[in-house]
């Protein structure tokens, strides 16, 4: 992700994670009311989340979904053909064939910033692509101690501190509007799985864990905040 070429990413995590309608649907739930009626989502993947995010959103006018990968963008394209307001791109946002000057009322970055190296000229050109008083909604893999073989394998360059990207968008003109951590009891089986027996991740495993664990845990986290997470959500305003 860290350049302009076309490239292949094999996304077992994203094969995996297609079975989280439950954790998808609690991301959403936390952007929603951001969205506004034009969107960019950037590294689409197959489409998981898109369809989720069309079918949650009425209002959406457009969305414009980016993604790089060559072998996993035919996948994107054959799943929201028939979707009237989508539009594919196979290409990085921000390349020359897709630059979007002050178009968009939102800017999804769903775990895609961590597989981007230089994430300040990243959000540099996101600021630049919407309009005023329009948001980037950003979704990583947070805390550093938890970076594992399996976020290597991935090409995860980072997982985030809330400060480290507080001060990423910051830097380039957002304001934050709202920064916090996100699946708090996710840290222990991510911590033993993955750091200490260096396992990779499976869609049974994530199944269950949406089912038994995501619904309870989104109730807890929307009456209290966690102070940690295994994740980082960011919402950040141009203007």
């Amino acid at each position: 992700m860290g350049s302009d070429e076309k490239s292949n990413y094999f996304g077992r995590d994203l094969e995996a994670m297609s079975f989280a309608i439950n954790y998808h649907n609690w991301i959403i739930s936390e952007f929603k009311q951001y969205f506004g009626e034009t969107i960019a989502e950037v590294g689409a993947g197959t489409g998981n989340f898109t369809q989720l995010l069309i079918a949650a959103n009425h209002n959406i006018r457009s969305l414009v979904a980016f993604e790089p990968s060559a072998n996993m963008y035919p996948l994107l394209e054959e799943r929201l053909s028939a979707t009237k307001q989508v539009k594919t791109v196979n290409g990085f946002f921000g390349a020359k064939e897709s630059k979007e000057q002050e178009q968009f009322d939102s800017i999804l970055y769903i775990n895609v910033l961590e597989h981007i190296e230089n994430d300040a000229k990243e959000m540099f050109h996101a600021y630049n692509s919407l309009k005023t008083g329009g948001y980037v909604l950003i979704f990583v893999p947070a805390l550093r101690y938890l970076y594992s073989e399996f976020d290597k394998q991935l090409g995860h360059y980072r997982r985030y501190h809330k400060k480290q990207l507080i001060d990423l968008v910051e830097s380039v003109g957002f304001r934050v509007v709202k920064a916090k951590y996100f699946d708090l009891v996710g840290i222990i089986p991510w911590y033993i799985a993955f750091v200490l027996l260096k396992r990779s991740m499976s869609s049974g495993n994530v199944l269950l864990y949406d089912k038994l664990v995501v619904p309870v845990m989104q109730h807890v986290e929307k009456v209290l905040t966690p102070f940690v997470g295994k994740n980082l959500l960011l919402v950040g305003r141009k203007g």
